[in-house]
């Protein structure tokens, strides 16, 4: 398990005291160590003199086994949930992963000065926590979450880089089951939360959109001022139901806050954004109608936390997106939008979206949709289905184990003939190659997407190098 924790600005240091009254540990034979401690980590790779590390223990990996390579390293605390044979202060505690949570909860309380926003959803997290990231560090210190450390342990993990500059604070809440968002929004402590929509990722391990919408509420029991509520979601309904706060907030068509004169562009989109305090004009710096849906989420959130109209334009206007989500690269003669980061089948039909705006011969790489349970085949049948349908598009390449069953969908249709299916990337590459070379010397528009396991920027990698 090797989630990073490390940050480039010194961190609020630890005493052991503050260490023991937050995971309520003992120090084995009473063996503490002097003075403060720079930092808690989970990778033992980047342990040192200072650090104290934390052993988690998974399905397939015990950090406890790695407590003698730190100790070697000059670390001198381990956070353990069963004494080691080492030479190292250790602190017992009942279960490394819920310390862990402790301690995160410990350093989120010991900021009171701090504004929190957490924000779950489907689809599009990611981008809108970007957004409000760019909103919010104009005006003051903003720790956002990083990357995907947006679960059990990734939330933890991130409230422990927080210090007493920080004014603002923007957590991602993700959701593999039941019970998980209670537990990382319990920790947050959120003055504004909400859902920004439910799709259909992970509906393997929630049995169904209901359930998924039962897990991601679970957001609303623990936000101290404003609840936002995604108005033109299917589940609008059901989610206004969890909603236990006297404030509230919908964004969305029907929304209070909302976008009308939408224009989207090939790599970017304009809009007016409607509130209470009024509307302005947002030339937003992202494709697609998704991400209009996205920026007004973002301006519900900034809203509800006391932002003026002005900052939250700037703010919008100014941000950019994560790494792997529609980030357009243009190559030699070509264009490559790489949308490689994560993949479900709501943003898989909204990339498809953006790809028909763009020039030329349009080509839309897909891999495999993972975590969808026993209806991965029947989702990426209608996927296949839907995609060769959107008008623009002119090769659909699906790779992966359910190409077939997403062929499958293509073929119950006109468009037929527009879906190639390769079992792995190694086949695909040859064909893709060719279909350069077919259509020298027209421009060509490529755009890979699928589900963070399928690496799709390897074959997108691939293929520029051929170029």
């Amino acid at each position: 398990m090797h989630t990073s924790t490390t940050s480039t600005a010194a961190l609020e240091p630890w005493s052991i005291e503050q260490l023991q009254q937050a995971t309520q540990g003992y120090w084995l034979n009473d063996k503490k160590p002097a003075g403060q401690i720079k930092r808690i980590l989970t990778d033992s790779r980047d342990a040192e003199a200072g650090d104290a590390f934390l052993a988690l223990k998974g399905e397939r990996f015990d950090a406890h086994d790695f407590i003698a390579q730190v100790a070697a390293q000059g670390c001198e605390i381990a956070i353990v949930s069963r004494p080691v044979d080492a030479d190292i202060c250790q602190l017992v505690v009942e279960d490394t992963r819920l310390a862990l949570g402790q301690l995160g909860a410990y350093r989120r309380q010991q900021n009171p000065q701090l504004k929190v926003i957490a924000l779950t959803g489907s689809s599009g997290k990611t981008t809108t926590k970007e957004m409000l990231g760019s909103i919010l560090s104009r005006l003051a210190p903003t720790l956002v979450t990083r990357g995907n450390l947006n679960n059990d342990l990734g939330v933890p993990v991130m409230l422990l880089e927080l210090r007493p500059e920080h004014q603002y604070a923007v957590m991602e809440l993700g959701a593999s089951h039941q019970g998980e968002i209670d537990y990382t929004s319990k920790m947050v402590q959120p003055h504004v939360a909400g859902i920004i929509n439910i799709g259909t990722a992970h509906l393997g391990e929630f049995g169904g959109r209901d359930g998924i919408c039962r897990a991601k509420s679970e957001i609303y029991a623990h936000i101290s001022e404003t609840s936002i509520i995604p108005a033109a979601d299917d589940f609008a309904e059901v989610i206004r139901a969890a909603v236990r706060t006297e404030k509230s907030l919908s964004f969305g068509a029907g929304g209070e806050v909302y976008a009308s004169d939408v224009v989207l562009d090939a790599q970017s989109s304009s809009f007016t954004l409607n509130t209470a305090q009024g509307s302005k004009t947002v030339q937003l710096p992202f494709a697609g109608e998704h991400n209009v849906e996205n920026a007004t989420a973002a301006a519900a959130f900034a809203l509800a936390i006391g932002i003026g109209l002005d900052d939250i334009v700037a703010g919008l206007e100014q941000a950019v997106g994560a790494k792997g989500r529609l980030n357009f690269i243009p190559y030699k003669d070509y264009l490559f939008i790489d949308d490689t980061y994560n993949a479900n089948p709501g943003s898989m039909r909204a990339a498809a979206e953006v790809l028909a705006q763009q020039q030329g011969i349009r080509v839309m790489v897909t891999g495999d949709i993972g975590e969808l349970g026993s209806s991965a085949a029947i989702e990426h049948y209608k996927l296949g289905r839907d995609l060769v349908s959107v008008k623009g598009i002119n090769f659909v390449v699906a790779v992966g184990e359910f190409a077939p069953a997403a062929q499958e969908g293509a073929r119950s249709t006109q468009y037929g003939k527009k879906m190639q299916a390769f079992l792995n990337q190694e086949q695909a590459l040859p064909f893709l190659i060719r279909l350069i070379e077919t259509h020298q010397p027209q421009p060509m528009s490529f755009l890979f997407k699928g589900s963070r396991f399928t690496h799709m920027e390897t074959l997108m990698a691939a293929l520029m190098e051929k170029l």
